[in-house]
């Protein structure tokens, strides 16, 4: 195997994770600018759709042929989950909180799809083993974190010559953008159980993005028109929003979820989810830097103890895992491909 072709998945996903890092930040300074979460949501979608379509019908013309009525239901229902819901609850905690913070809620992703799995039948814990224990310590580890990160917010680290900033974010505004985060995180957790279906049913990921892009433009603007009818909101303002939604569509909607599924596929859930972590890394260099943010103790606190327990589960499942290979005579119970679980094709 050749450098390239060992390391390609790496620095795609470690790219993603910075890519994704910005669309956070830009989406910060956007929100703070009054900008409408669900028209951002829109033309996000949109321009996703506008540069997916053609690059789709150019190098998977023959998917149509495989698209179900199922597939189409399973895609609308992904575009909920993973686009509309996840974006709109991600934004309004975002705008409650800082870049960094909602980071952290995003590597609880893997914990709370374990978790659902778990109450689904589709993951057993064994405590007998090492692996077992070590998913039942992760996800103990995770949900501490997650408590710390939403009711600790603790003293500042730098920047404390910024009041406004504090201001903004106090602390009853940090226990709403929590909460509206970690729904962000649920939703998404729930979006992987779907994208593992779909993933098997239609293994195109442009048009399948496409797709999910297409029904997320439309899912977003219905509810914002719902919840504010006030048509001001959809015109763009200044040369900042209009990057900021041509960059979220073109790469955060586009190229990001084209790469995730193509690393899910190739490498395996465990593998993708093992990078989450470099999004906070990367946010936080923004924020430090550039957007100058607060840096709280509580957020330092919760973001280890979620990674650290995010990497105890993963060893845990890539133990398992293992296991598994070595004993053919075990059955595996036709487990579905989750954040948090080995790809069948992934050695």
């Amino acid at each position: 195997m050749s450098f390239f072709e060992k390391w390609k998945a790496s620095a795609a996903m470690i790219f993603v994770e910075f890519a994704l890092a910005v669309v956070n930040a830009l989406f910060k300074k956007v929100l703070s600018k009054g900008m409408n979460k669900l028209v951002i949501s829109t033309y996000r979608f949109s321009i996703a759709v506008m540069i997916l379509t053609p690059i789709a019908c150019f190098l998977e013309r023959n998917s149509i042929s495989n698209l179900t009525g199922r597939v189409v239901c399973s895609l609308f229902f992904s575009a909920l989950l993973g686009g509309t819901l996840t974006q709109y609850f991600f934004l309004i905690g975002l705008k409650y909180t800082s870049t960094t913070f909602s980071c952290a809620f995003i590597n609880m992703v893997p914990i709370n799809t374990f978790i659902m799995a778990l109450l689904l039948g589709q993951e057993n814990i064994n405590m007998k083993c090492k692996s077992g224990r070590a998913k039942a310590l992760g996800t103990l580890c995770c949900l501490g974190g997650a408590l710390v990160l939403t009711l600790y917010k603790g003293m500042p680290l730098i920047n404390k010559s910024a009041p406004e900033v504090e201001m903004n974010h106090n602390t009853k505004s940090w226990i709403i953008g929590s909460c509206f985060l970690f729904a962000g995180s649920l939703v998404w957790s729930s979006w992987f159980l779907i994208q593992a279906r779909i993933g098997k049913d239609y293994p195109y990921q442009y048009s399948s993005t496409a797709i999910m892009s297409f029904f997320g433009a439309i899912q977003s603007a219905i509810l914002s028109l719902v919840i504010d009818r006030n048509t001001s909101t959809w015109f763009m303002k200044g040369t900042l929003e209009i990057s900021t939604v041509i960059y979220a569509g073109v790469v955060g909607s586009g190229l990001c979820y084209v790469v995730m599924s193509w690393c899910v596929k190739q490498k395996g859930a465990v593998f993708t989810s093992a990078y989450s972590p470099f999004i906070q890394i990367f946010a936080a260099v923004i924020d430090i830097s550039i957007l100058h943010e607060q840096i709280h103790l509580g957020s330092i606190l919760g973001s280890i103890l979620v990674i650290v327990g995010l990497y105890i589960l993963l060893w845990g499942k890539s133990k398992e895992a293992e296991n598994l290979k070595n004993s053919p005579t075990t059955a595996k119970n036709g487990q579905v491909t989750l954040p948090v679980t080995s790809s069948p094709s992934h050695s």
